[in-house]
């Protein structure tokens, strides 16, 4: 199964032309043959830009992931679309399941081949250090799966990164690729290259963690979108400018580690 990380530029508030970027990016990822596309967080609004996050909110089946699901179906490729700033209220009466009835969450979807949700995961740990994420957004509940290509698919996002228990949960549930969609800026790009990489070695999983390109205010993202093998071997990386990062993953990789090395089976706690 070949992955995609799409770490294209972000620029706050625009969404039309982020979303572009977005399309174009799966387009290309589909015609250098991809299976997977994976977009960075908060590919449309951008992370940075909070006062525009009321403004821009969507339900899950808002116009940001409509085209993306459309782009998916059109060209026979899966995505997971980085996150959105999703409207829960609107999605509620959507008929989706959301953490509470009104408010807004930092939403991320797996759309399959044919452009249909198959898993949303929302956010469940918000950044407060230097951020307003944390006072404008509510934290998810709900740590979904995906079936695809003989994986068992995770989905995480940026911050969470941090907490590890998160991780050891989503191996309990059988997981052996977790995507990291990301909006982390410098200066902390040793803990961008350590934290997936660990969570990788901890649980002897692919992580495929995708971040954004340039400048948004006073933040600059650091980019380096790399996919881990359950070694925690870089695999495939970037720079900071804008990159399609590609990788080629087994299902068996995952099951030969484990089987190598058993660490998950010597677990006490």
């Amino acid at each position: 199964m070949t992955v995609a990380l799409a770490q294209h530029r972000v620029e706050a508030g625009r969404v039309d032309a982020n979303v572009d970027r977005a399309v174009a990016a799966v387009e290309r990822a589909a015609e250098e043959g991809a299976d997977l596309v994976c977009l960075p967080e908060m590919f449309n609004v951008g992370y940075f830009a909070f006062d525009a996050y009321a403004r821009h909110a969507e339900p899950i089946d808002g116009p940001t992931l409509e085209r993306v699901g459309d782009a998916a179906a059109d060209h026979g490729v899966a995505v997971q679309a980085g996150s959105v700033v999703e409207d829960l209220a609107a999605s509620a009466d959507a008929g989706f399941d959301t953490p509470e009835p009104d408010g807004l969450a930092n939403a991320s979807v797996f759309l399959d081949r044919e452009g249909e949700l198959q898993a949303v995961y929302r956010k469940q740990h918000l950044f407060g250090y230097d951020s307003a994420e944390n006072q404008l957004l509510t934290p998810g509940e709900s740590l979904p799966t995906v079936e695809f290509e003989g994986f068992t698919v995770g989905m995480t996002t940026c911050y969470d990164l941090r907490f590890p228990e998160l991780y050891r949960e989503l191996a309990d549930a059988g997981v052996s690729l977790v995507l990291v969609p990301s909006a982390w800026p410098y200066p902390r790009v040793e803990h961008w290259r350590t934290l997936p990489r660990s969570r990788a070695i901890e649980n002897l999983t692919y992580v495929a963690a995708v971040n954004g390109s340039g400048e948004m205010g006073d933040d600059e993202l650091v980019g380096r979108s790399t996919v881990y093998d359950p070694w925690g071997t870089p695999i495939a990386t970037c720079d900071d400018d804008p990159e399609l990062v590609t990788a080629s993953l087994s299902p068996s990789r995952v099951e030969s580690v484990r089987e190598e090395f058993p660490a998950l089976r010597d677990r006490r706690l």
